[in-house]
């Protein structure tokens, strides 16, 4: 097409002016914003979208601006949120990313992998079509209830309102799930079962709470109507997805090498591969192993004075088994992570390694059963909108193992390794670090948080607090922190080879009885979990390896300079951002 000179001037002037706006932009009241202003009011609108878009997760953070929301996910909706964050998209790439200050940058890309990410799950995974633990009302109606940001009262008209939509939810959920795995069946039929229990309570907290007569006849009934739906869709899944799946009529667990790599990138954010960490992850196998060769060698005489050192890993095995022997009984195994936590407070204080906020608590108390299933511990965090809200250690209450398997559990999580549990979960691990998260200056690093840095942080945080003497540097500790740190190598190992390389039950086992030193039922529940998920149990040794290595560079390259309570608390500072953007963010001139 041949352009009049009148067109093509108009066109080169209009050209020149995006460049100029590049810099700068004019508002209409004449007022010049810099790209930095310009990015900064689009991060506003752009979380308010997301929270709208997720009103569970933005209750979850602290933001109950949408709590009495139930998302019914029908198709219809699906598409209308992928053209959301497509459309997000667009407003990002409005702002010239490399015109904003390097912690600019950094919420810039981790809100378009964001995006990018949630059009991927919605478009090419499609996780709600063969994973029916996707839907639950449980855990949203549970953050509503157990949070302390309102009154009960205003919080169940919260509720009520929410469970409201329960019929289209769960009519909606029957017909997404197209071919589902039996192992996420099994889940969602465990998870929600928990959801009742949810029910349960909110129906008793209707008997305290000052709500109106005909409010709490209205949320009686609508409490009776959410129980017979989600029965009816345990029902369901029970009556006419399991026979078809025990006849192997349905979808493998494994997602295979494409999917996983590509959900790598989006979970991760990674500076390797999927391969490449997995890789990694063998060789680091065999240095644990030659480390932990040699306590066995310094420890054997000390408790098997008359019996002689096995060659090879079997010397190791049973070592471990002798330490293994020194645990709690079944019923003191939450009151001894309780009575653990000031121990750890005290130490971090003492040794100085970061500043640690009081003001904070941390309450330790069974896992609710609408969570129960995958981990056997976990942390239950509050969010940047809700900085005040109680942090929550879950630990699963062994009552439902027999007395086999709870003694093989326990044997697992002995004397030692217990201790190395609660650095991990509580302090200075992912408690700690939550709570840092929380007052990082940037929204984006606190609630976009990276897999692989929350985890990566809490396993590095075990290594750093062995460093500095706690367990008074007895090798016994060490050899049970190898093992430990073992544990999080086979994990990134075992979940390549499963998803990817087609690794057996029988096989998993295998290595992680005979090679990670584990107790069987503790290999049990970690072949159950490799089932359950994929590319998260990566996310340990990735996370570490990279903290790691950019605290040792940096130490490196300050040298006598070199502070760690320092390094930690600059290193928090970044929220939960990926570790390879904390690294830019440590190292910029």
């Amino acid at each position: 097409m041949i352009l009049s000179g009148g067109r093509l001037v108009l066109i080169i002037g209009i050209f020149f002016l995006f460049i100029s706006c590049d810099r700068q932009k004019v508002k209409e009241s004449g007022e010049v914003t810099t790209p930095e202003q310009q990015f900064t009011e689009i991060k506003a609108n752009l979380l308010e979208k997301i929270w709208r878009l997720n009103p569970e997760w933005a209750t979850s953070v602290g933001y109950h601006k949408y709590d009495n929301v139930l998302v019914i996910p029908t198709p219809e909706r699906l598409k209308g949120e992928v053209a959301s964050y497509r459309s997000m998209l667009q407003d990002l790439h409005q702002i010239n990313r490399t015109a904003l200050p390097l912690d600019n940058q950094t919420d810039y890309q981790m809100l378009e992998s964001f995006f990018n990410g949630r059009i991927w799950y919605a478009t090419v995974l499609k996780p709600g079509e063969w994973n029916p633990a996707e839907y639950n009302i449980g855990g949203g109606v549970a953050e509503i209830l157990n949070g302390r940001y309102d009154s009960l009262t205003n919080r169940l008209r919260s509720i009520s309102l929410k469970i409201e939509q329960v019929v289209p939810y769960y009519e909606a959920a029957k017909n997404n799930i197209k071919e589902p795995t039996l192992e996420h069946t099994q889940l969602a039929i465990l998870q929600n079962k928990g959801a009742l229990t949810v029910l349960e309570e909110v129906a008793d907290s209707v008997k305290i709470a000052r709500l109106k007569p005909f409010e709490k006849d209205f949320l009686r009934s609508r409490i009776a109507t959410a129980k017979i739906e989600v029965n009816s869709y345990i029902d369901f899944l029970q009556q006419e997805k399991l026979p078809l799946l025990r006849k192997k009529q349905g979808r493998s667990f494994r997602i295979g090498k494409e999917l996983f790599a590509q959900k790598f990138k989006y979970d991760i954010q990674s500076g390797y591969t999927a391969e490449q960490v997995y890789q990694k992850a063998l060789q680091h196998k065999e240095y644990l192993h030659r480390q932990m060769l040699a306590i066995t060698q310094k420890l054997w005489p000390i408790y098997f004075p008359d019996k002689p050192l096995p060659s090879g890993l079997p010397g190791v095995k049973q070592l471990l088994g002798k330490l293994a022997e020194q645990h709690v009984r079944r019923d003191s195994f939450l009151i001894a992570i309780k009575a653990q936590i000031p121990q750890l407070v005290k130490f971090v204080n003492t040794k100085k390694l970061l500043t640690q906020d009081p003001s904070k608590p941390l309450v330790v108390r069974p896992t609710p059963e609408y969570m129960r299933g995958i981990a056997g511990a976990s942390i239950s965090a509050p969010g940047p909108y809700d900085k005040n809200a109680d942090t929550y250690y879950n630990v699963t209450p062994l009552t439902h193992y027999s007395a086999a398997e709870a003694e093989s559990y326990l044997r697992e999580y002995n004397k030692y390794q217990l201790q190395i549990l609660n650095i991990h979960e509580a302090i200075p691990g992912h408690y700690t670090q939550l709570i840092y998260a929380n007052k990082s200056p940037s929204l984006i690093k606190a609630v976009l948080g990276n897999g692989a840095m929350v985890e990566g942080w809490a396993v590095y945080a075990e290594r750093m607090m062995l460093e500095q003497g706690y367990g008074n540097n007895a090798p016994e500790m060490w050899l049970t922190w190898y093992k430990w740190n073992l544990r999080v190598t086979l994990n990134a190992i075992l979940d390549y080879s499963v998803h990817v390389l087609g690794m057996t039950e029988k096989e998993v086992l295998a290595l992680l009885v005979n090679e990670g030193f584990q107790e069987e039922a503790e290999a049990r529940e970690k072949w159950k979990r490799a089932t359950l998920s994929q590319v998260q149990l990566s996310s340990y040794f990735t996370g570490y390896t990279e903290i790691y290595d950019l605290r040792e560079e940096i130490r490196k390259k300050q040298k006598d300079k070199f502070n760690l309570k320092q390094f930690h608390e600059k290193f928090l500072s970044y929220g939960s951002a990926p570790v390879r953007y904390i690294r830019a963010l440590m190292l910029q001139k």
